[in-house]
């Protein structure tokens, strides 16, 4: 463990180093964005896993389907000459819900990129909102995909494909993966397009992933170093505005140009992200610590029991009986105390964790106890 410890830092010890990455790799150009689609269809061609009477609206969205087609479910019923009786055991049989066996209802939800052309096609997923069991073999039925504002954006249809897997008998079952979940690749085709603002903008605003002040004023200052003073403008800790050009085609080749500009981004904030479910400390190179002492020891308490047979003397009254002892032991390894000098750095703090034999769970515990006595210079993320 020791030696896993130690090599997982050196790794990100080595790589504190002043560094230098690309534009695109650092912001999101305001307004270039992905938009999400939705819609309610049916899935047909199960075999018997689909939704059945359970859930009626399955049934009723069949007969509103075959009704848009020009299919009467319902149809008429034909008096001729027959009795009361059987005209009213007509109708009712005719007002039957229809058999939804093999069919699904299910919601498709989509992903329309950035700049999707009518005519383009997305990939869909597809989740069933019923009692279905399995899409296994489905196809679903063409379906409209809508956006926020409830306009059609496109239309889905196809097979799907579904890795899950379901089997049962004789009161066993098993489960591979989700069977009620699947998806068709290119199985959209987009009918509408989503205007974005990026043609008549006369500004770009690059919005920086992660929150900086030295990161905004180092793209603004590259920025301005290559086209002139006053290109570009740091608005906060995330927004650079930049000048755009008129031309459309001219956009396109200044936006490409800045986005290969490579910048140096300000040092991250200190800190360390502990997931103690998974025994998972992450500590990035900015973190710092104050003059602390470490100790840390597993106390272990051990209990033996043994069986002893108790037998009265010679001559003497009485009966031979069992008797239960128990043993026990408390054991505590010295450890030695490691004390961490002020302003030491990741890998002075990973060398002195390995020093006193700490365990990854042992390593959180430890942090955490650094961070309460004021010692750990970061901020401490539990998740």
């Amino acid at each position: 463990m020791k030696k896993i410890l130690t090599v997982f830092v050196l790794c990100l010890a080595a790589s504190s180093a002043s560094y230098a990455d690309r534009i695109k790799d650092l912001v999101d150009v305001a307004g270039v964005r992905s938009n999400q689609l939705i819609g309610y269809g049916l899935v047909a061609g199960l075999s018997g896993t689909g939704d059945g009477k359970d859930l009626r609206v399955t049934g009723q969205s069949l007969t509103s389907l075959l009704s848009g087609l020009g299919v009467s479910v319902d149809g008429p019923v034909s008096e001729f000459d027959l009795g009361d009786n059987l005209i009213n055991l007509a109708t009712q049989f005719a007002q039957q819900p229809l058999q939804t066996d093999n069919l699904a209802a299910v919601l498709v939800t989509a992903e329309v990129p950035a700049f999707a052309k009518p005519g383009q096609r997305i990939d869909v997923n597809i989740s069933t909102v019923g009692t279905a069991e399995s899409l296994r073999g489905g196809n679903l039925i063409m379906t409209e995909l809508r956006g926020i504002d409830g306009q059609v954006y496109a239309l889905a249809q196809g097979s799907l494909t579904v890795t899950g897997v379901t089997a049962g008998a004789a009161g066993a079952s098993v489960e591979i993966g989700v069977p009620t979940s699947g998806r068709i690749p290119n199985g959209a085709i987009l009918e509408r397009l989503i205007e974005t603002p990026f043609e008549t903008a006369d500004h770009f605003v690059l919005n920086v992933r992660d929150a900086d002040f030295s990161t905004a004023n180092a793209i603004a200052t590259a920025i301005n170093e290559r086209y002139g003073e006053g290109m570009a403008s740091a608005i906060d800790a995330v927004s650079i505005a930049v000048r755009a050009p008129t031309e459309m085609s001219a956009k396109v080749g200044f936006l490409s140009d800045i986005e290969l500009m490579e910048v140096d981004p300000g040092e991250p904030m200190a800190r360390v992200v502990i997931n103690s479910r998974t025994g998972t400390a992450v500590i990035n190179r900015s973190v710092r610590v104050g003059a602390a002492a470490v100790s840390h020891g597993t106390l272990m308490v051990r209990i033996d029991a043994f069986n002893e047979i108790s037998q009265p003397g010679a001559f003497a009254e009485g009966d031979t009986a069992l008797v239960t002892n128990a043993e026990i032991t408390v054991e505590e390894p010295a450890n030695a105390m490691v004390v961490l000098e002020p302003g030491v750095e990741l890998q002075d703090i990973v060398d002195a964790v390995n020093q006193v034999g700490a365990s990854p769970s042992a390593l959180i515990a430890i942090l955490e106890a650094l961070k309460r006595a004021g010692s750990l210079k970061a901020q401490l993320v539990v998740i």
